[in-house]
Formats: structure tokens, sequence, C-alpha cells
């Protein structure tokens, strides 16, 4: 063995997208990712297919805050294990988590997407650490609704 080799990093294969670079339903259907990815690039390993293996240990492939539309700088604050950035996403989790909850709880009261994103937006607190606007919040509660059809 040379010297050089205990120096040199160990890329594996990246588990989130499975090497290819790129996150498919597949890979969201595999990680439980429904309703919280879309098809992309995937920012666990910066869409090449190999981590180095000491992120394994700093951050959770199935991290749902961690996706390719956030600025690079985050993405390496939680790929550091930086903790602020880390509970800045388990946050943003369930705030989603929360969102589609409150959907499918009013939809089983028959209303539409628009008339929960209303009722969702008028009970929100204006010093939530989160917000969405109302257009998108609308096209997000449809999606909950279609996965439920």
């Amino acid at each position: 063995m040379s010297i050089f080799n205990l120096f040199r990093k160990t890329n594996l294969e990246c588990p989130r997208c499975l090497g290819k670079g790129l996150v498919d339903w597949e890979d969201i259907r595999r990680l439980n990712k429904q309703l919280r990815w879309v098809p992309a690039p995937c920012a666990y390993c910066n869409g090449i297919g190999k981590v180095p293996k000491e992120q394994l240990l700093k951050v959770a492939v199935d991290c749902t805050y961690l996706t390719i539309d956030l600025p690079d700088s985050e993405i390496e604050k939680i790929k550091e294990g930086h903790e602020e950035a880390i509970e800045k996403g388990k946050q943003r989790e369930l705030f989603v988590d929360n969102i589609i909850r409150y959907a499918e709880h009013h939809l089983s009261q028959n209303m539409d997407a628009e008339s929960i994103a209303n009722l969702y937006l008028s009970t929100e607190d204006e010093k939530a650490p989160f917000s969405v606007e109302k257009e998108h919040l609308i096209k997000y509660i449809q999606l909950v609704i279609d996965s439920k059809v």
C-alpha cells in the first residue's frame, strides 16, 4: 500500500441517487420523500454520483432539507453537519409535514385546494419561521390531494 493511499479520501456510490447523479421518482419512493422532493440533480453528491465516506456520518441520506435549490453555502453547512443548518432543516421538514397533515385533514371535509390554502393562510402565525405564497401553497395542496386519489 502506498503512503499516498492513507491520505486519499474514500468516495462511495451516492446512497441517495445510487450513483446516477439524479434523484428520480424511484429514489423518492425508496427514501419515502413523496410530496417533499421532485426529480432533480442530487444535492447529496452534487450530481456526480459519489460522496466522501465521512459525509454519511455527518448528514442523513434522506435529509429532506438538503435539496439542490438551496444556496451552495447552505448545502455545504448541512454536509459539514453544522448544527444550526441541521436544526433549520428539521424545522423546515416539520413545516412541510404539518402542511401535508393540514391538507389531508381538510380534504376529509371535502374542501378544495384553494379553500384549504385560504384557511391555512388566515391562521398562519406572522412570526412563523417559514411561510409560503398563496399560489405555491394552492399548487402544493393540490399535489397532496392528487396523491390521495
